[in-house]
C-alpha cells in the first residue's frame, strides 16, 4: 500500500469518527445536564470541550436515540472509567493481583490490641 493510500484511509477514519461524535455528543449535551455524572462538576459555554460523552457499554457505534448508552463524564473521570474498563479486561473483575493465584495478605497488625492495651 502507498502512503498516499494510507494517508487518505486514516483522513477518512478521521473524519468518521469526527462525523460519528458530533452526532452523539450534539444528542447527549441536548438530553443531559452539563454536569459530570461523576465528581458532579457543573460546565457551561467556556469549558464545554471538558465534558465528554461515555459509552456505557464502551461500544462508540451504539447510540440509541434516547441517550440510554450515554454518560457526561469530564475528560478526567472519563480517562479514569477508561483505566479502570481496561483493568477490568486485563485483571477480571476482582481487580489487579487479587485472583486465586496470587497470594492472600493474612496479617492483622491489629488482631491483639486488646490484649497490648491492657498490659499494664
Amino acid at each position: 500500500m502507498s502512503v498516499n493510500k494510507a494517508d487518505q484511509i486514516i483522513a477518512q477514519a478521521r473524519r468518521y469518527k469526527e462525523d460519528r461524535e458530533k452526532g452523539y455528543r450534539e444528542q447527549a449535551l441536548k438530553l443531559y445536564p452539563w454536569i459530570c455524572g461523576r465528581c458532579t462538576r457543573e460546565f457551561d459555554h467556556k469549558n464545554l470541550r471538558e465534558l465528554t460523552v461515555h459509552h456505557r457499554d464502551h461500544n462508540h457505534d451504539n447510540n440509541p436515540g434516547d441517550g440510554s448508552n450515554w454518560e457526561l463524564l469530564c475528560v478526567y473521570c472519563h480517562d479514569n472509567e477508561h483505566q479502570r474498563f481496561e483493568e477490568q479486561v486485563r485483571y477480571g473483575s476482582k481487580g489487579g493481583g487479587t485472583d486465586s493465584k496470587s497470594p492472600v495478605a493474612t496479617f492483622s497488625p491489629f488482631a491483639d490490641l486488646k490484649k497490648m492495651m491492657q498490659k499494664d
